[in-house]
């Protein structure tokens, strides 16, 4: 498993350095030395989707091309490394006790809630529709579920409307990961926690051991919007790279 930060790369500014992303308007050269580098430290070939805010999920082979539509991948393949970019969104990676499946899935609020997303499912529920088939075919039925929970924008910085709130409304326990701004412009806002909202979906689909996202470097809780010289953050920055969490089996 790999976190990148914006650190350590070749691209120049507003993308230095480490940028990931090959659709943020940088320099394409810069982009694939970047990539390589990743792969230098995976070990493995980090397969990297088209990521649109949906949950649709693609199972990895090693054959499959960069660039497919999906937010959410899982493999069964020691050849290739599930690959989530992020820059606010939060990325979530998963495996099971046994270790013999690795996924990821890319949660913005829409994908994590299911907001326009086929048979309103969000990219949890199928990221573990489609493991839970693959674990029972090896015989590990009794296996658990691992979910490391990467940085995303901290719940002192997401600031969202009404609407966010409402989509989690279903959800047990969300209301608590709403704080109200109260009413701007007429429209009520709230500062929401991401990471927060996907503990209580993970838990939701079984999944009881969830790691990551509390304290990063020099005990700072991990924020992309607060932590400029680590992370990239869209919202900050509005131009932006992106980072990459990686998960392969070994």
């Amino acid at each position: 498993m790999h976190m990148s930060t914006r650190q350590g790369g070749c691209s120049v500014p507003p993308y230095e350095s480490l940028n990931l992303g090959d659709h943020v308007g940088d320099n394409p050269l810069s982009v694939q030395k970047n990539r390589q580098y990743l792969k230098g430290i995976t070990k493995n070939r980090p397969v990297f989707l088209k990521q649109v805010h949906g949950s649709d999920v693609v199972q990895l082979e090693p054959s499959t091309p960069d660039g497919i539509i999906a937010d959410v991948c899982f493999s069964t393949h020691r050849e290739v490394a599930c690959t989530i970019m992020v820059a606010d969104c939060l990325p979530i990676l998963l495996t099971n006790t046994e270790g013999t499946l690795v996924g990821a899935a890319h949660a913005g609020w829409r994908g994590l809630a299911g907001l326009g997303c086929s048979q309103g499912r969000g990219v949890v529920e199928n990221l573990m529709i489609s493991a839970r088939p693959h674990v029972l075919k090896t015989g590990s039925s009794n296996t658990h579920w691992i979910a490391w929970l990467g940085p995303c924008i901290g719940p002192e910085h997401f600031e969202v409307g009404e609407e966010v709130k409402e989509a989690f409304a279903s959800l047990p326990g969300a209301a608590a990961h709403f704080k109200s701004l109260g009413i701007s412009r007429g429209q009520r806002k709230w500062l929401a926690n991401l990471a927060g909202l996907a503990r209580l979906k993970l838990l939701q689909e079984g999944v009881t051991i969830v790691l990551g996202n509390d304290l990063g470097l020099e005990g700072q809780n991990w924020c992309t919007f607060k932590q400029a010289e680590l992370f990239f953050s869209h919202r900050r920055d509005k131009v932006s790279g992106r980072m990459a969490a990686s998960i392969w089996l070994t």
